[in-house]
């Protein structure tokens, strides 16, 4: 988790939950134009664990939210339109059914990425719903609302006024439904517009920590009260941004702005599972020519994950180098791996140095330190792949 360079140079938006946070104790950084918690007083070690454990509770509000809706109604004529800008089936995606693509550039590379739910058609028919990175979404609703300006058939509408959590961790399901037993039945990667306690709200069952958990979209004048209720579980840890980057990194998730940026294609970036069959074939994407060149002869570069060993940690920006010293690439991010009892770290290297058990050396403080090229992610995910029964 790093601040972006501008943060000191702005001012900072506060989410809804700002007292709440201070209140608690937390430590307030400048993250993305926000003031966010970047650990409470338990720490970011006992955090990340308490949510590989029991349940984390994170404020994820400065991401951006909006909807893509259609003027005729029709899930088709929203989906086709989004497939102008990224490479995953948009038309194919089932009534409240979400998918991670990514925002492309002419060249491939990747303006942002972002979860994409088609909304229940009996209620918001013609609608999709987008949830996009805090530092990119006036990046991103700048390049769709202009081209929705031009076509006339769809409207994009930024949901400023709605608040972003996230209950993440083995004890989320038994917590969310004590409160809302209609989120049981809510299966990975889907979204469904539940009431928690009276609190309208609409849960996806995702999350960016490796663990089953929900994101958790509610009015911005709500959200208080639902955060409260949830940190009132025993099982429940506010955490903050410290914790959600060591969660993600053992994961093996990437970050904007540290594994994906403008010049980085999905497939170096080991995405390509992200694009289905018929957008490989038929294209009509950015970058569709690069990536389905990539596809076929495989990239240049190739995100890994890397075990240093011994106990120093490789941060981002550390060169990476073959056993015989030459240059093969740059570290994008790493630290502790607190469920992993050690360094860990993410980052690109050439193509034929990719493979796990390839030997490295990594350039930390001017010392070349030895590790390995290791398969990603560095823990088992845990997403709860079936929903319980209604």
């Amino acid at each position: 988790m790093t601040a972006t360079p501008t943060d000191a140079l702005v001012p900072l938006t506060r989410t809804p939950l700002f007292d709440h946070h201070v209140a608690a104790g937390a430590k307030m950084v400048p993250f993305a134009g926000y003031e966010m918690p970047v650990q409470y007083p338990m720490g970011v070690l006992k955090e990340h664990l308490w949510t590989r454990e029991k349940a984390g509770l994170f404020d994820v509000s400065h991401m951006g939210q909006a909807y893509l809706v259609s003027a005729d109604k029709k899930h088709e004529t929203a989906a086709a339109f989004l497939e102008r800008f990224v490479p995953a089936d948009m038309i194919g995606l089932g009534p409240r059914q979400q998918r991670y693509t990514q925002l492309l550039n002419e060249d491939g590379g990747i303006i942002d990425d972002l979860m994409v739910t088609a909304l229940d058609p009996a209620r918001h028919p013609g609608v999709l719903m987008l949830v996009v990175n805090a530092s990119r979404k006036d990046v991103d609703f700048a390049i769709l609302a202009a081209a929705a300006d031009q076509t006339k058939s769809i409207r994009l509408v930024p949901n400023r006024q709605y608040a972003l959590i996230a209950l993440q961790g083995p004890a989320a399901n038994a917590v969310l439904t004590a409160m809302a037993p209609a989120a049981a039945a809510i299966p990975f990667m889907h979204g469904e517009r539940i009431d928690i306690g009276g609190i309208a709200a609409h849960v996806s069952r995702s999350g960016y920590t490796g663990e089953d958990g929900f994101e958790i979209s509610v009015l911005a004048s709500d959200v208080a009260d639902l955060w409260s209720r949830l940190a009132a579980d025993d099982r429940v840890q506010p955490i903050g941004l410290g914790a959600r980057d060591s969660l993600r990194l053992e994961a093996g998730l990437s970050l904007y702005g540290h594994e994906l940026d403008e010049t980085t294609s999905p497939i170096e970036a080991g995405l390509a599972w992200s694009i289905q069959k018929r957008r490989r074939s038929d294209g009509g994407f950015p970058g569709a020519d690069r990536i389905r060149r990539e596809l076929s002869d495989g990239p240049r570069r190739k995100r890994v994950g890397i075990q240093p060993e011994g106990r120093a940690p490789a941060r981002d920006g550390t060169e990476i180098l073959s056993e015989n010293g030459d240059k093969i690439g740059v570290v994008t991010s790493g630290g502790f791996g607190p469920s992993v009892g050690g360094p860990i770290a993410m980052g690109y290297v050439a193509a034929q140095h990719a493979s796990p058990g390839t030997p490295l050396n990594l350039m930390v403080r001017g010392k070349p330190l030895p590790a390995r090229v290791v398969a990603l992610p560095f823990i088992p995910h845990r997403f709860r792949r079936q929903p319980d029964a209604s």
